[in-house]
């Protein structure tokens, strides 16, 4: 399998996992560890530096809500980015070192699957549950708390919003919608950190055939997450968040089989 192809397959799962209650890191980890890619500082830029192409995917589709809503959708994301901010720089390294390794993983996409499962007998939907232009800024600073959780590897990014979102009494396709917008500052931030902790390895990361790998891998999830976006918000308004919970336990059940066979 050349390099391409295993950057094609990266840039599809990526694409397809980011705005899934499923961690996309996770799945994209596990899956370089199937392709047989040697972990290196290109591969965990590599990681961070798709997920652009993915996110990209947000502004366009929404591009109506966000431009054509005045400002305070804005101060509503930011007051949801603060806590990112501020435990992203204090703690990302320590809770990264301290909880690794593929059973971790495992143990993460179980409990995970379980929460989401439950989430909507815990929280069954509502006429009144609120809509993203009626949440305050308390309440958006209290989401950002939740999608810290994410922080911990295996702990997916939009099921720590959406179940946060949830939990403050969003309807369903708000929470995964808000999940959505969060996500532009969110991974721009975490880009822009890793640009940072490498800006002594530029030219080793941006060598020709690197930018060749960044450039297919970013297109290719902005492709896949267009899809996968529009899908997701129609399916989680009829059926809500049980598929993801049995995906989730099927997922980790069979990493922590093939852990325990290797």
């Amino acid at each position: 399998m050349t390099e391409i192809v295993k950057t094609i397959i990266l840039g599809i799962v990526e694409g397809l996992t980011e705005f899934l209650p499923v961690s996309s890191t996770a799945h994209l980890i596990i899956t370089e560890n199937l392709l047989g890619i040697e972990n290196s500082k290109f591969l965990n830029f590599f990681t961070v530096f798709v997920q652009l192409g993915a996110i990209a995917a947000v502004p366009l589709l929404y591009f109506k809500r966000l431009f054509s809503s005045g400002l305070s959708i804005y101060f509503t994301i930011i007051f949801s980015f603060i806590p990112a901010v501020i435990l992203g720089v204090l703690l990302d390294d320590f809770l990264e070192a301290l909880f690794q390794g593929y059973w971790f993983i495992a143990g993460s996409w179980i409990v995970g699957g379980l929460i989401l499962i439950r989430i909507d007998t815990w929280l069954p939907a509502k006429t009144d549950a609120l809509e993203i232009p009626s949440i305050s800024y308390l309440k958006a600073f209290k989401i950002g708390l939740y999608q810290c959780i994410a922080m911990i590897p295996g702990v997916s990014r939009s099921g720590a919003t959406i179940v946060g979102g949830r939990m403050l009494g969003l309807s369903h396709s708000a929470a995964v919608e808000y999940s959505f917008l969060l996500g532009i500052p969110t991974i721009l931030g975490a880009c822009a950190k890793k640009l940072l902790d490498y800006r002594h390895d530029f030219d080793v990361l941006f060598t020709k055939e690197h930018i060749q790998f960044l450039s297919i891998g970013t297109f290719i999830s902005f492709v896949i997450a267009l899809l996968t976006i529009k899908w997701m918000v129609g399916f989680v308004r009829q059926h809500g968040f049980t598929l993801f919970g049995y995906y989730r336990i099927i997922i980790g059940i069979g990493l922590s089989i093939y852990l325990w066979m290797n």
